[in-house]
């Protein structure tokens, strides 16, 4: 028998299905056949997200911040995923209420609902330590999970790329736009960018039962390592395009995106700059893309799929 055909008994709920990772994990897990459930504020979205796939997710009305709201969006589940992320606080959307209290409560009630599997969406450089609100919650709701539920995976990516990202695109936009491109601070920070269908890849096959042994937790990162500084000259490269670096303190940076966090869709954050402070590389001895036999994508190759897209964008806008 097909092992895609013994999946379709096994139900996997990921909350935050609807996201720039989470819709891509949805449709992975839906490819190896198992029956899935995108977990979302606002079923209604679900439909769209995934109009273009031969099959579709089932929707569910869940709010991860209503513990009351979760039991029948995970009844049945053999796996659960936690990709819900917040960049910008708002209201009682504060990071340590998403990254942490209700993080915990999907991961107890996971357990108490006899899931066998829980994956926590969390990032490299995710410290319970750290000054910044965003990086410290990153980093209680690790530790907030794993006490809730025993064995869980915790996943942390690089900095993600994709066609669709608010990362990569922007930089790619801007060195086409800009006489001169600001640095944060002297540019000497350093990235492994990932992309993210590569770690949506990843959680599919650690659900379906390709994990490391003797490590619950995972880091992925990109086949290449780059400071700021020479990721911009190299994506500069690739769009065969001059550029001028001007190094920018990190105090502006964050004067800036305390600005720019009062727009609805606020172009950088605080929480982005307090990231760009520290390197986002994978540890040496964690677990990552190669243990799970995933070849990761060149930044380049993702560059070609951020260009091809603007080009097909420019072909069918109205003249």
């Amino acid at each position: 028998m097909d092992p895609a055909d013994l999946n379709m008994e096994r139900i996997v709920t990921v909350f935050g299905g609807t996201g720039f990772l989470g819709r891509r994990i949805v449709k992975r897990l839906l490819e190896r056949g198992f029956t899935v459930r995108a977990a979302s504020r606002h079923p209604a979205r679900v439909g769209p997200v995934f109009s273009s796939i031969a099959r579709m997710p089932e929707a569910v009305e869940a709010d991860i911040l209503n513990a009351s709201s979760i039991g029948s969006a995970i009844a049945g589940s053999e796996a659960i995923v936690n990709a819900v992320s917040l960049y910008v606080e708002q209201g009682v959307q504060t990071f340590e209420r998403v990254h942490v209290k209700a993080a915990a409560d999907l991961a107890a009630a996971s357990r108490d609902g006899k899931v066998d599997q829980f994956v926590q969406i969390s990032g490299i450089g995710s410290d319970p330590q750290s000054d910044s609100n965003y990086i410290r919650a990153r980093g209680r709701g690790e530790i907030a999970v794993q006490s809730a539920f025993p064995g869980a995976f915790i996943v942390r990516p690089a900095v993600m790329t994709g066609p669709d990202d608010a990362f990569l695109t922007t930089i790619v936009r801007l060195i086409c736009l800009l006489p001169v491109y600001p640095l944060f601070g002297d540019g000497g920070t350093r990235l492994q960018p990932v992309y993210v269908e590569d770690v949506a890849e990843a959680v599919s096959r650690l659900i379906d039962g390709r994990s490391h042994k003797g490590s619950p937790a995972f880091e992925f990162g990109g086949p290449r390592i780059y400071t700021y500084k020479e990721l911009l000259r190299e994506i500069a490269r690739q769009l065969e395009t001059d550029i001028r670096l001007m190094p920018m303190p990190f105090a502006a940076w964050n004067a800036l995106a305390g600005v720019a966090e009062l727009l609805p869709a606020a172009p950088i954050t605080r929480n982005q700059v307090d990231l760009m402070r520290h390197d986002n590389v994978a540890a040496i001895d964690a677990p990552g893309l190669k243990e799970l036999d995933i070849e990761p994508w060149d930044i380049n190759e993702v560059i070609r799929l951020i260009e091809q897209r603007r080009d097909a964008g420019s072909r069918t806008s109205p003249a």
